[in-house]
C-alpha cells in the first residue's frame, strides 16, 4: 500500500487468458459483481481498482490470424464489446 502518493493505475494491470465463454464470465462476473466495473475490449476492474484483462484464447488467436482482414474483423467486433464474447468474436473472425 503506497497510499495515496501511489495510485493503482491501468500502466499495470493481470491479463488472465481464458479457454471458453464459461471461463471468461465465471472470472469477469467474480470481479465486475463483487464490487469492481466494467470497462472496454475485455478489460475490468476489481474493487480495490486494479485493472484485469480478461482474455479468452479465441481472441488472441483471432486478431493474430495472417489473413488481416480477418484478424480485422475480430478487432472490430472486440472495439463493441466489454465482456467479450466468445461467439461473436468467433463469428466476426469467419466473416
Amino acid at each position: 500500500n503506497g497510499g495515496p502518493t501511489f495510485t493503482h493505475s491501468e500502466a499495470f494491470s493481470f491479463q488472465v487468458a481464458t479457454d471458453d465463454q464459461a471461463e471468461t464470465d465465471r472470472l469477469w462476473n467474480a470481479i465486475v459483481n463483487n464490487g469492481g466495473q466494467e470497462s472496454a475490449c475485455g478489460w475490468c476492474k476489481d474493487r480495490w481498482g486494479l485493472s484485469w484483462q480478461i482474455t479468452p484464447r479465441v481472441l488472441t488467436e483471432a486478431i493474430h490470424d495472417p489473413d488481416r482482414a480477418a484478424a480485422k474483423r475480430a478487432f472490430e467486433a472486440m472495439m463493441e464489446m466489454r465482456k467479450i464474447d466468445v461467439a461473436a468474436i468467433e463469428a466476426a473472425w469467419r466473416g
